[in-house]
């Protein structure tokens, strides 16, 4: 059975594709959060370890709730 990319990698795809979907540059989407830009391109390569109050911040950016942030992860 192939390996399930770790939680980190597969968190950090959703907010990409999320992300693109709602036509957001990296900037723009990290400037809207209130975040540093390097920050969210690091959430994105699955390099972070997103705290809870940021992850709130992402999901509030992308008018979705928590649930939906996290569906099939």
């Amino acid at each position: 059975m192939a390996r399930r990319a770790d939680i980190l990698e597969r968190f950090g795809q959703r907010v990409r594709a999320l992300r693109k979907e709602q036509g957001f540059s990296q900037e723009t989407f990290a400037a809207a959060c209130e975040l540093d830009r390097t920050y969210v391109g690091g959430i994105e390569r699955g390099e972070r370890n997103v705290a809870l109050r940021n992850i709130e911040a992402i999901a509030q950016t992308l008018g979705i709730s928590l649930a939906e942030l996290m569906t099939g992860l």
